[in-house]
């Protein structure tokens, strides 16, 4: 039998396996499986987690299609959380395939993860070609003309007067898969409320529309300040699973503080891929 830990950050949830103390071999298409939430077991990303030579845990992430991401910032909270909790201590490293990522407890279920910096080069988000990444020449219904960055996976961002308007479910997946994104492109809508709060939804690459996502927030406050939409370099990014608190700080890097869910801890039998 393999044990597991489900847990979510603003209901973006995972199914956390730890290799360090039993064996398992993570395919795509046992992730696929275990992420199916009519006969698998169900959740937005399966993660696995080995040990690190550079961190204090080395964490792998599979969407629910069976891809696999370099990186997830409510996982990154969520693994951040477990070792916090597990080692009796206030801050913890993460390696993920992106980069390496430092968790720090803030509260009782909540956790703040430095996300590094953004990266605005069109190569590196990637794009397929030298366009300007603050106004992609990309159109689709009502959305158009969207900024790019990544936040250690491709983001794309439309700000618009009412989020509640736009059927992301529509537009999402043609926006995904759009040929200007070699490696596909998670998808956000934002709007901009007084308060110079954010009210975001996204559709997640390898996933479709999730509760949560929080590179998406950090991408979102980053083009928000960049393409001067909002006063200040940080702001309460609401999502329909909840709120995240994120800060470009001006050395350079993010910071995204959230509250962490544990549910159940449970098991599941390898048989079941045979």
């Amino acid at each position: 039998m393999i044990r597991f830990t489900k847990m979510n950050g603003l209901g973006n949830d995972f199914v956390v396996i730890d290799t360090r103390n039993q064996k398992f071999e993570l395919t795509p298409a046992k992730a696929k499986w275990i992420a199916y939430r009519r006969f698998g077991i169900g959740c937005d990303q399966v993660v696995l987690l080995e040990n690190s030579e550079k961190a204090d845990i080395f964490m792998r992430i599979f969407n629910s299609d069976g891809s696999e991401v370099k990186a997830c910032g409510n996982a990154t909270r969520c693994v951040g959380f477990m070792l916090i909790e597990e080692l009796g201590k206030d801050e913890v490293t993460v390696q993920t395939k992106s980069n390496l990522l430092t968790v720090k407890r803030a509260g009782a279920d909540e956790v703040t993860v430095n996300m590094g910096e953004p990266v605005f080069d069109w190569d590196k988000i990637p794009l397929a070609q030298d366009l300007d990444v603050l106004q992609l020449p990309l159109s689709v219904g009502p959305l158009e003309e969207p900024a790019a960055v990544s936040m250690g996976n491709p983001h794309i961002v439309f700000f618009v007067d009412d989020i509640d308007a736009i059927n992301l479910r529509a537009y999402g997946p043609l926006l995904e898969k759009h040929e200007i994104f070699p490696e596909r492109t998670n998808v956000s809508v934002a709007e901009i409320n007084e308060d110079n709060s954010i009210r975001m939804k996204v559709w997640e690459r390898g996933v479709g529309k999730t509760l949560a996502c929080g590179t998406a927030a950090c991408a979102t406050l980053v083009l928000a300040v960049t393409l001067e939409l909002i006063e200040e370099p940080k702001a309460v990014v609401e999502l329909p699973g909840g709120k995240l608190l994120i800060e470009w700080h001006e050395e350079g890097y993010v910071l995204m503080t959230g509250k962490v869910a544990t549910p159940y801890h449970g098991e599941f039998d390898e048989a079941l891929f045979k």
